[in-house]
């Protein structure tokens, strides 16, 4: 078998302030941005990077979610428990500096995990979690 990791999808509340975060914090470029208002999917990815993307989704756009599920996937998002990614990076110090200055909510500062690894975490616009793990 040949399986790709192609699109990951973490939601969004804010359509543009998730644009400005991937694409202006991040350094990622954005793909597509199609629907309008907040009922839009941007697929964003890092530069020249056809291969892997996340697409950034209204939550619970889905017609078969109930109401009750709707409910519980906003409360999740506004805790920041619902949606999260892992990227990685070669040089953490330097990263975790840009994107603290891009006036986001530090979540965990570079630090040398138990379980072997080197990361530090972040929360964008939509509450999602997105850790960032050293290459070593």
């Amino acid at each position: 078998m040949d399986l790709t990791i192609h699109t990951t999808v973490l939601p969004h509340v804010d359509p543009d302030a998730s644009v400005a975060f991937y694409r202006d914090v991040l350094g990622f470029e954005v793909r597509s941005d199609v629907g309008q208002g907040t009922m839009r999917w941007i697929t964003v990815g890092p530069p020249g990077g056809a291969g892997t993307s996340i697409l950034l989704a209204p939550p619970a756009a889905d017609p078969n979610v109930t109401e009750d599920e709707r409910r519980t996937v906003n409360e999740m998002m506004a805790k920041g428990t619902y949606g999260w990614i892992l990227l990685a990076t070669r040089d953490l110090d330097a990263t975790f500096e840009k994107v603290q200055a891009g006036d986001t909510e530090v979540v965990q500062e570079p630090t040398n995990q138990p379980y072997g690894v080197r990361d530090c975490a972040f929360r964008d616009p939509a509450g999602n979690l997105v850790r960032i793990q050293e290459l070593r």
